[in-house]
């Protein structure tokens, strides 16, 4: 050990009694920062600086005229990229924006078709057709560039999406709302038709019996017959306008189809909404089932479910709200499971908020909470979860075909009315006829009677097979729960089919910046090419080795670059800290740990150049390069090829970049004491390595080198 201390303290002696090695030395210290200061300073904010990425765009549209209005949704798209500083639009003609995507002076073009407006438009139309933008990129400018303004490009389109549904779905229950209102006004005369109809079914057995009698009773039968001829003509126009009524109905719910299925992914996306919540929850219980936890932990966790259990009941409620609607319109009443199940769930979440507010009160003042209720409320959250995985699974089996059903019976409700009065206004002329004969016959004799008494029994079952249509559609259904339907609020519905799903983001470690963001990993680096370029300028060999041991030397010689290594930690921590200003939390630990990412490296890469001479420079490059692609240090680890993924435990690489960025987001301590633990193992390694195997393998190596210097090509 004196050896080795003497030869450390030597080497330093040599360092400051010559000028030009303290030159050397400190260049030495400082260039590796230099790496990473101009890296993470170069790579600050560069998606916050997109205004310069130029994205040419041209708009052909030639409008088109929808419900006689006249609308050029292209012109608009114009007028909103004009105000928007995302990225550098320039708007250009046609031609002038290939001929710059193909020649690099613009990353990407976005076209506007001629008949985008008019293809927008066709929503209206039996035959729809979707438009089309088209979006143009020269990848080979800029590997990341494209990414950039594919992103600008799907956020436009979207944007045009979702304005789009919510004008079209504002018209759409425009419509709705005011015909709800005219059937609820109208009401009234369809009952009438309803009721001269039984009325007259009523009466049939009565002027049966005039004819039968006609011959004794012909004052009696002149007198019932004057009655029925009198109301007939009411009958008639109540038949006729109930329907055009029901007809106009039909075609419109035909015709609205398509927006009526629209409930099918609103229920979806709402159930995914709860689903996604309920795990949310779920998280939150596990916290609150661990042991020890505080009482203000468990109070501050109730807060959390309190705010998620509220934003799940009142979307459960929004489905059982348009589920009963939907429902109501059912003969069969399809839809009646789903809706339990989601009252069971609604019902499980109720119950949870009351355990949250139980929980709550007891820890108010720094009591324990109740362990029954904790248990009530880990049992209904997993219940919850379950019902609504269930619910979620069996969506497209389940609830899809429910809802279509629904559908399909409101429009076969309309049509079936429409048909039954159509079948009503046609026979109406056959009970004219059969009134105008009677007449006739009371005055013409038994001659005409005895026609009459023939044709009576074909109307009479006409006039049974309407009034027996008519109850049927009554017993199944209500007219009315179609009238509910139809009246809602249309802004509120258009708002929420044109946006059913917010996105709320919590950021856990927020970093300002990209560039303090890849600063673990191009402080990492820099150290690692510090101790490449330490054994790259400055010799491993001792001159009079032959007077010590080997592991002597090594150690020796080893303490002479963790000390240089050591300034270089010191001089590109600080750096990153006050000279660039990069984000970090914990900037003291910040500082330990780069000097500890210095010292393994700095042993690992001598420990290779001691062994095996030039060819450990070798090693230690291509360890580097490995290192880039495998360590996770830009790309996240799972998106590389598989190879790399499974180098990535095995590189020193690995945990110093992780234990670097807890640091700097914010650090959570058994992650770093789990990476300091393993750079050590790494480091103890590698010493023992070199103390034992530095005499046998670097005796090999010095062979090898010798004749290779031989060549009078390497030093």
């Amino acid at each position: 050990m004196k050896n080795t201390v003497y030869i450390y303290t030597r080497d330093l002696k040599r360092i400051f009694t010559n000028w030009a090695m303290i030159i050397i030395v400190l260049t030495l210290m400082i260039l590796p920062s230099f790496y990473a200061w101009f890296n993470i300073k170069a790579s600050w904010d560069p998606y916050g600086r997109t205004e310069g990425i130029a994205i040419a765009v041209t708009s052909e549209d030639e409008g088109s005229t929808i419900r006689g209005q006249h609308v050029n949704v292209g012109k608009d798209i114009i007028a909103t990229l004009k105000k928007n500083k995302t990225l550098g639009w320039t708007f250009v003609s046609k031609e002038k924006a290939d001929h710059g995507v193909k020649y690099g002076d613009y990353y990407a073009s976005i076209v506007i078709p001629k008949d985008f407006s008019q293809k927008l438009g066709t929503v209206l139309q039996d035959r729809l057709e979707k438009p089309v933008i088209i979006y143009k990129v020269n990848e080979k400018i800029n590997a990341v560039a494209p990414k950039i303004t594919s992103k600008g490009a799907s956020s436009l389109t979207q944007q045009i999406s979702e304005k789009f549904v919510k004008t079209a779905n504002g018209a759409i229950f425009s419509v709705f709302n005011e015909l709800g209102i005219t059937l609820q006004r109208d009401l009234p005369t369809i009952q009438q038709v309803e009721q001269r109809i039984f009325e007259l079914e009523n009466r049939l057995p009565e002027i049966k019996k005039v004819i039968n009698k006609a011959n004794d009773t012909t004052q009696k039968a002149g007198a019932i017959v004057s009655k029925a001829q009198a109301a007939l003509p009411e009958v008639e126009r109540l038949t006729a306008d109930g329907a055009q009524m029901t007809q106009q109905l039909n075609t419109f719910l035909t015709k609205s189809d398509e927006v009526l299925k629209t409930a099918e992914p609103t229920i979806n996306e709402t159930l995914q909404r709860v689903q996604q919540r309920a795990l949310g929850v779920q998280e939150l219980k596990n916290q609150l089932m661990e042991k020890d936890i505080a009482p203000a932990e468990v109070s501050a966790a109730a807060e959390q479910l309190k705010v998620q259990l509220t934003k799940q009941i009142a979307d459960t409620g929004e489905i059982l709200t348009l589920l009963t609607d939907l429902n109501a319109l059912s003969q069969q009443k399809v839809l009646s499971p789903v809706i339990n199940d989601v009252k069971n769930v609604n019902g499980l979440l109720e119950q949870q908020l009351s355990d949250v507010n139980d929980l709550q009160q007891q820890t108010k003042n720094g009591d324990a909470p109740d362990p029954s209720v904790l248990e009530k409320f880990s049992s209904r959250t997993d219940q919850a979860v379950s019902k609504l995985n269930t619910l979620t699974n069996s969506y497209s089996s389940t609830i899809v075909p429910a809802v279509e059903q629904a559908i399909k019976e409101a429009k076969d409700k309309t049509a079936t009315a429409n048909s039954l009065l159509e079948e009503a206004n046609k026979s109406m002329p056959d009970v004219s006829n059969v009134l105008s004969k009677t007449a006739s016959g009371i005055l013409l004799g038994q001659q005409e009677l005895a026609k009459i008494t023939k044709d009576f029994p074909r109307i009479e079952q006409n006039v049974h097979n309407i009034a027996d249509k008519i109850r049927e559609f009554q017993r199944k259904e209500n007219i009315e729960d179609i009238i509910n339907l139809l009246k809602n609020d249309v802004q509120k519905e258009s708002d929420f089919f044109a946006k059913p799903v917010l996105l709320k983001e919590e950021r856990l470690y927020p970093i300002p910046n990209y560039g303090s963001a890849m600063s673990p990993f191009y402080t990492t680096l820099c150290l690692w090419v510090g101790a490449l370029l330490l054994v790259s300028i400055l010799s491993v060999e001792v001159a009079d080795e032959e007077r010590f041991k080997s592991y002597e030397v090594y150690l020796g010689r080893l303490l002479t670059f963790l000390s240089i290594a050591l300034v270089q930690a010191f001089i590109v921590t600080l750096g990153d800290l006050f000279l660039i200003k990069t984000y970090v939390v914990d900037k003291v630990p910040f500082i330990f740990l780069g000097l500890l990412c210095s010292f393994v490296f700095m042993t690992i890469v001598y420990t290779l150049v001691a062994i095996f001479g030039n060819a450990g420079k070798a090693m230690a490059i291509v360890l580097l390069v490995l290192q880039l692609s495998a360590a996770g240090g830009t790309f996240p680890i799972q998106v590389v090829p598989a190879f790399f993924q499974a180098l990535n435990p095995f590189l020193p690489f690995t945990y110093a970049i992780s234990m670097m960025r807890e640091v700097v987001g914010g650090m959570l301590a058994d992650i770093v004491r789990k990476d300091v633990t393993v750079l050590l193992c790494i480091w103890l390694g590698v010493l023992l390595v070199g103390i034992f195997l530095h005499k046998p393998l670097s005796k090999t190596s010095a062979k090898l080198t010798k004749k290779a210097r031989e060549s009078k090509l390497i030093h």
